[in-house]
């Protein structure tokens, strides 16, 4: 019997700093499993935040951070979090992720995962203010156009679309269906098998479980 295609959902948030960390176990996932399909949706961490981020705020996800370089040894900068003024707001991040969709909608599942992680990496190796549109248009068109190998996308028009009531309506759906599925934590693999979702991870977890759950998934 010929086994169905693997298809593969992750939702996550490109300024969760747990998502960040995942992001090596991830890839070793889909280069273990270069028939897989990736979906990408956001979940929206902390979206529609409007408080200044206290100092009592940023110590606490500062020692979230330290955890999680001490797991997966990626670069930390806490740059735009001490800014004064800074805002914790992580829909515009995920707007920008759905912006791409929109305005590339040739884009495979993993070719977008490659604008997700240059949105994270501006933000945690950079320390980038990615709640910013300017930075974030900047960040995601010179992705796009780094992955479509002569595409020239220009900043304007990603900026437009980033603005766009459609782009605010689309992010907030996604919102609303990752709450439906009942999918609260970050980052969450789930895995398409027999038109019913089956949850994979929900947080950081290695590859090599991963790959193991998928294969009992399959088998079942």
């Amino acid at each position: 019997m010929t086994q169905e295609p693997l298809q593969l959902l992750y939702i996550a948030d490109p300024m969760c700093s747990w998502c960040y960390g995942f992001g090596p176990e991830l890839e070793q996932v889909l280069n273990a499993l270069p028939e897989a399909e990736l979906d990408i949706m956001t979940g929206g961490l902390r979206a529609y935040e409007t408080e200044i981020l206290s100092a009592e705020k940023r110590s606490t996800i500062m020692e979230h951070w330290r955890q999680v370089a001490l797991v997966s040894g990626l670069p930390f900068s806490d740059q735009a979090m001490a800014q004064a003024d800074f805002v914790y707001d992580t829909e515009p991040a995920c707007r920008a992720v759905v912006t791409a969709k929109l305005v590339a909608d040739h884009l495979s599942g993993r070719e977008l995962l490659q604008v997700f992680r240059a949105i994270q990496h501006a933000f945690y190796a950079e320390g980038r203010d990615v709640t910013k549109a300017q930075v974030l248009t900047e960040v995601c068109v010179r992705s796009i156009n780094q992955i479509g190998q002569g595409a020239d996308y220009d900043q304007l028009s990603f900026a437009e679309t980033l603005a766009s009531p459609v782009a605010m309506a689309t992010v907030q759906e996604e919102f609303r269906q990752c709450q439906q599925w009942g999918v609260r934590g970050f980052p969450a693999l789930l895995m398409v098998h027999d038109e019913a979702l089956h949850m994979l991870t929900s947080g950081y977890t290695q590859a090599e479980q991963i790959l193991e759950t998928i294969a009992q998934v399959r088998q079942s």
